[in-house]
């Protein structure tokens, strides 16, 4: 139930969000959704025994969210990483310097890099970007009803029990039907663009939640955090949506530029 409730309250907030908010409205969101993805991840890296990525990873990551798309945002990354190596050479522990100068790069990447291609995807068009969010929502739903009623044959033991192969192709199904039809009637793809890139998308967001679960195992916790009941914390919610929506603004930069006769 109180998967639900929560589920109730936030869609319209998010649905409203992106296709109406106007664009510093969306962009505050989507700053306080990355902080938020990157303190509970903050706190899955400092389980590792590295010591926390800390502070810098909040202002370079909102950096990169705001960045302008020119070659200057490479050059500051580039920065970024040069600091935060010569800093982490003042930790006590010689040998931890570069683990945690790791996890602070690969966070500011994976949670930071990954919003920013929210911004990209609600340039193109507000409705790239629900389509996204749909991917993920939909998929979730179909794996988690049709995987515990149906699900025999586990999908990935080691990294999370309850994932079953049957869960993960209705996943698929259910996101090709409702999120794929979306993209249909809102963006007028193709049936055939809609259908592979759907399937794709989903496969990426399904890969997405795994890569999470496997972070959790490995830092020893079960959720990364409390705070949406019903869902654990912020990064479980989110975490697939993570890979969904680099791959759909890849294929809407790439792909639909130079392979034209998919649309």
């Amino acid at each position: 139930m109180k998967r639900v409730i929560t589920a109730s309250l936030l869609v319209p907030f998010v649905v409203y969000t992106v296709l109406g908010a106007n664009p510093w409205v969306f962009l505050a969101v989507v700053a306080v959704a990355a902080v938020l993805s990157y303190r509970e991840y903050d706190g899955i890296a400092a389980a590792y025994g590295f010591g926390a990525p800390g502070v810098l990873g909040y202002g370079a990551g909102l950096l990169l969210l705001v960045a302008p798309t020119t070659g200057y945002v490479w050059l500051g990354m580039t920065a970024f990483v040069l600091l935060a190596l010569a800093l982490a050479m003042r930790s006590k522990e010689l040998a931890h310097a570069l683990p945690r100068t790791s996890l602070l790069v690969l966070g500011v990447i994976y949670i930071f890099g990954c919003w920013r291609c929210a911004v990209v995807l609600r340039g193109h068009s507000p409705h790239w970007l629900m389509y996204a969010l749909l991917v993920s929502w939909t998929g979730d739903i179909g794996a988690y009803y049709i995987g515990r009623a149906l699900g025999k044959h586990r999908l990935a033991d080691r990294v999370s029990p309850k994932k079953s192969w049957e869960g993960a192709a209705a996943s698929v199904v259910s996101s090709i039907l409702l999120a794929g039809a979306y993209l249909v009637y809102f963006v007028g793809a193709s049936i055939a663009e809609a259908v592979l890139l759907t399937a794709l998308a989903n496969v990426a967001g399904q890969f997405g939640d795994l890569v999470e679960s496997a972070m959790k195992r490995g830092a020893g916790v079960k959720d990364s955090g409390t705070l949406l009941p019903g869902h654990g914390g912020f990064l479980d919610r989110v975490d697939s949506a993570l890979f969904v929506m680099p791959l759909v603004a890849a294929w809407l930069i790439f792909v639909r530029e130079h392979f034209p006769i998919l649309k």
